[in-house]
């Protein structure tokens, strides 16, 4: 039966959460774990008020790891942070598992957080207890007998790797086993979503290498959503499956990981992903002429491939494509989700084609071509 605005003010009063709106009328959202409707925040500054947030509207799939990324400031930290209600939206709704939380009283918020690990880029940790005791004590608080809780965190030491350091303290841990304990803790309630806030921000990049490889193996023994906000697009290379861009608290651009990093379409994308890109060598620079300066000189080109074409980069075909000799100059080419995705700089010399038919065959290869001089 439909539910009509009656029944919806008095589930309001009696502190009930305002149903969804029928999943049958958006079968795209059937397995939405987390949904964004028109949230916005603002907080109350020095000099005025602030709008952290503007307008988000997001979707977040059950058993994905979803990235949100942005420059500082750019409202990461305040979205996460409505999902497990640390912070209220100025206006909009939050729903998990379709129910909305803005209504929840102290007793709803609390068995929800239960259901929604987190870890911080600083760990959070007791120095005064030992691994073994930081783990159990956010199942002492909930007061879980001491078997269960002792079944508990062995099982999760072992799961983070950890079984040899249950009676060590934090000083006498490194940076990644501080935040496998943080890990460990986020889990002991058995959480349907893990929320990771800059959680390898503090790591060397070895570290954060095997702390989202253990990220991503939770994620796919647990079934866990995994959502992690982080302004290092590495980190969302590594182990998301989508992921948005804000900037002023709006959402600028989101997509499948390989999407954006293919053809990133906001400004905002392009900054944040061009550490991960190579410039052209100095020397390379210095020695390109905008014209032929010999008959000898070589075409030289940026070929971009974003994703787009399921298979494989295949390099002969583009030799055979441009003709003549080809030499790869700089680039490379990685696959990201099962698609290639790459930058090659290329030098063409002794083509039997001319410049413009060169630039059309070149196409048919890489879905950007750049013409960037000449070399001798």
């Amino acid at each position: 039966m439909p539910t009509t605005n009656v029944q919806r003010r008095l589930a309001a009063t009696a502190g009930i959460a305002r149903p969804a709106e029928p999943l049958e009328l958006y079968p795209q959202l059937a397995n939405a774990l987390v949904r964004f409707i028109g949230v916005g925040k603002t907080y109350e500054g020095a000099q005025g008020p602030v709008q952290a947030l503007q307008g988000i509207d997001l979707t977040i799939e059950r058993g994905e790891v979803f990235g949100i990324i942005g420059r500082s400031g750019a409202g990461k930290s305040s979205l996460i942070r409505t999902i497990n209600r640390l912070e209220q939206p100025s206006s909009g709704r939050v729903l998990v598992d379709q129910v909305d939380i803005g209504e929840f009283d102290e007793d709803r918020l609390v068995a929800l957080r239960r259901r929604i690990g987190m870890i911080f880029q600083h760990f959070n940790l007791m120095s005064a207890k030992t691994v073994w005791q930081n783990v159990e004590l956010p199942l002492k608080v909930a007061g879980v007998p001491q078997a269960e809780r002792w079944r508990k965190v062995g099982e999760l030491l072992e799961l983070v790797g950890l079984q040899g350091k249950r009676d060590a303290y934090p000083a006498q841990l490194s940076g990644g086993q501080k935040q496998r304990v943080g890990i460990a803790r986020a889990l002991v309630h058995d959480p349907q979503i893990l929320l990771c806030d800059e959680a390898t921000s503090a790591l060397d990049p070895e570290t954060t290498e095997s702390i989202l490889a253990l990220l991503r193996d939770i994620n796919q023994r647990l079934g866990l959503t995994v959502i992690l906000i982080t302004h290092e697009m590495a980190v969302i290379r590594a182990i998301c499956d989508r992921v948005v861009v804000l900037e002023g608290g709006q959402v600028v651009e989101q997509g499948p990981v390989w999407q954006v990093f293919g053809n990133p379409q906001h400004e905002v994308s392009r900054t944040l992903l061009a550490p991960l890109q190579h410039g052209l060598p100095e020397e390379l620079r210095a020695r390109l002429r905008s014209t032929p300066s010999t008959p000898g000189a070589a075409l030289v080109l940026r070929l971009r491939v974003t994703g787009a074409q399921a298979g494989e980069a295949d390099l002969s075909s583009l030799f055979n494509l441009l003709g003549g000799q080809v030499s790869l100059l700089q680039g490379g080419i990685e696959r990201i989700q099962g698609r290639a995705l790459g930058n090659l700089v290329v030098a063409v010399s002794n083509s039997p084609h001319d410049r413009e038919h060169l630039l059309q065959r070149a196409g048919q290869w890489a879905q950007r071509v750049e013409e960037l001089g000449y070399v001798v």
